[in-house]
């Protein structure tokens, strides 16, 4: 196994473990910007607290000082500063809720936009290690889980405290000889809230990997559904979703009665206080070592410290997932891409294009036997370098280096001498033009997708661009031509004109080194000819290089290679090859027959 492959694994591990116990690094982090909101959020939810821990003792007075006395001036007195409270109280919750809402509604924006950025920076590795369903849940449904915690914890985690600690301290200045009661059911409750919690943790580790599962099939679903229909699979694809649908629910299920068990056990000991303080409470009201205003304000503030800790229940019911969802989010943001740009990286290249392969072997991380062994050869400007071979030969990852969608695990790719490890991003992608395997169109109109090449192109350039791609005619039928929209994925278009277009968007930008993976598979015979004759004149400066399955498609070409199991087995022009390369002539010789048959 290759050192490269190795430490990948052990990276991967450790990066792992990294990300355990990520929640809270997680919240500070994102959170620190908006520290003013913040800070908002605890002055007004802490002045509502106030508000509300100060109304029951009021009501006390009123009882024992006014309906008692029959000081009616003095009940309407303490009447209005209730009210007043009252009013106030709700407008500090409003405000506080506001700025709690912007605080979580912006950190979920700015986790979203970081993911979306790392993502953006990764090369293959990463996106094949992590899985496309996996990181749109990451971005989507993991995201949401922290956002809503940060929106329940500006709601509830600076009012519970408030109101249990403020709670304590009334209530003892009410009457102490009935804390026992709290001594008594405050521990009981925080014990049973975190027994419950330690169960619910592993249920929503299974639920968030489960709905990758479910993801990952509905994608693939949606991607395949012409293969799916074409083979009459509806029904075996409909059992395996019901398959990964169904475990999602178990799981939900199991966390579900968990968290159904917690609230009845918080309303019984909360019940039970109550009681208890009725009972212990009027027999010393009895005894007159208590009044009843004081005894009515005690049960009140012993109810308002229950139900703080009820409300933070809420709360810690959100934390095994969030913290789950946070461990997953900062798996991706802690994972750097295997292609990194060194800080004096080369911007300047001379103006010719020359890609050189000096004993290249690549393998992808994890795998046993490396992709491509020893690869050497030369692509110079004017000229067009073929890649054949058979069906997983490592044709797509070869020309996957170029552009440097991955690095080199032994050996060097350079282009005018620079080393492309040592060369800037930017500088090397302005210069190569790719069009893959398989062609992908954004949603938008035809226009804008071939602007993805060059954002400033004039309309002449578009179309110029695709008369050499062969798709002048079909676009100039289209109802809107250039302004005609475009399904995502390009799904309103043919896979021959999928291609075409796909072709247009890398020569709109006239790079000096083109790249063909295999993209010439959809055209007919007579739409590829054409195609490489108007490619000739187009590209003529360029260094081109071409993957391809079909003989025709590289006759012409100034060097052919042909690769089997990752090394280039021959070398030379078509005809050289055919005289010299046993390899080459069979493939000749099979499509022959195939074109025969």
């Amino acid at each position: 196994m290759t050192a490269v492959a190795t430490s990948a694994r052990t990276g991967g591990a450790t990066d792992d473990e990294k990300t355990k116990g990520a929640l809270w690094p997680l919240l500070v982090a994102s959170a620190k910007p908006y520290w003013k909101l913040l800070l908002g959020v605890v002055i007004f939810q802490g002045a509502q607290a106030v508000c509300n821990l100060y109304l029951p003792s009021l009501n006390a007075s009123i009882i024992d000082d006014g309906v008692a006395t029959g000081d009616i001036a003095y009940i309407w007195q303490v009447g209005g500063i209730m009210l007043a409270l009252s009013l106030l109280q709700i407008a500090c919750a409003i405000v506080g809720v506001y700025f709690g809402a912007k605080v979580a509604m912006a950190v979920g924006r700015d986790l979203r936009a970081q993911i979306f950025r790392r993502v953006g920076a990764f090369s293959e590795n990463e996106v094949q290690r992590f899985g496309a369903p996996s990181l749109i849940t990451r971005s989507t449904n993991d995201v949401q889980q922290v956002q809503m915690l940060v929106l329940m914890g500006c709601t509830l985690l600076v009012t519970a405290p408030f109101m249990a600690i403020g709670g304590v301290f009334m209530a003892l200045h009410q009457d102490a000889t009935l804390s026992w009661i709290l001594v008594i059911a405050i521990p009981l409750l925080l014990i049973a809230v975190i027994l419950i919690i330690s169960r619910m943790v592993p249920h929503f580790q299974r639920m968030q990997k489960r709905i990758d599962a479910i993801n990952r099939v509905m994608r693939e679903q949606l991607t395949g559904i012409r293969v799916v229909r074409a083979f009459v699979r509806e029904r075996e694809e409909t059992a395996r979703f019901a398959q990964a649908n169904d475990k999602v629910t178990e799981s939900a299920l199991k966390a579900g009665r968990l968290m159904a068990a917690m609230f009845p056990i918080v309303m019984l000991i909360m019940n039970v206080s109550s009681v208890a303080v009725l009972w212990f409470g009027a027999e010393r009201v009895e005894n007159g070592e208590m009044q009843v205003g004081a005894l009515t304000a005690f049960l009140t503030y012993i109810i308002q410290i229950l139900m703080s800790v009820m409300m933070a229940t809420f709360l810690f019911v959100m934390i095994p997932r969030a913290s789950v969802s946070a461990d997953r989010i900062s798996e991706v943001l802690s994972t750097d891409s295997t292609v990194v740009q060194t800080a004096d990286a080369t911007r300047t290249f001379s103006q010719r294009g020359t890609v050189v392969f000096d004993d290249v072997t690549f393998a992808y991380p994890g795998a046993e036997e490396p992709v491509l062994k020893h690869i050497s050869f030369t692509a110079t400007p004017g000229t067009t370098t073929a890649i054949i071979g058979s069906t997983g030969a490592g044709k797509s990852t070869l020309v996957g280096l170029v552009p440097r969608l991955y690095d080199a695990t032994e050996g060097t790719v350079s282009i005018d001498g620079v080393d492309l490890r040592d060369a800037d991003l930017e500088a090397l992608w302005t210069r190569v033009g790719l069009v893959p395997q398989r062609p992908y169109l954004f949603s938008g109109t035809v226009g804008s997708n071939l602007r993805y090449g060059k954002e400033d192109a004039t309309d002449e350039e578009i179309w110029e661009a695709l008369r050499v791609a062969q798709g002048e005619d079909f676009v100039k039928a289209m109802p809107e031509g250039l302004d005609t929209p475009m399904a995502q994925g390009g799904t309103t278009v043919s896979g021959g004109q999928r291609q075409r277009l796909s072709i247009a968007r890398a020569l709109i930008r006239k790079p000096e080194i083109l790249l063909f993976d295999d993209s010439f598979s959809a055209l007919d015979t007579a739409t590829d000819a054409r195609l490489r004759a108007a490619l000739k004149t187009a590209a003529a400066d360029a260094t081109v290089i071409v993957v391809a399955q079909r003989v025709s498609s590289i006759q012409d070409a100034d060097l052919i290679l042909v690769i089997e199991d990752g090394e280039i087995v021959d070398r030379g022009t078509h005809h050289e090859l055919l005289a010299s390369s046993p390899t080459y002539q069979e493939i000749v010789s099979t499509q022959l027959r195939a074109e025969e048959a």
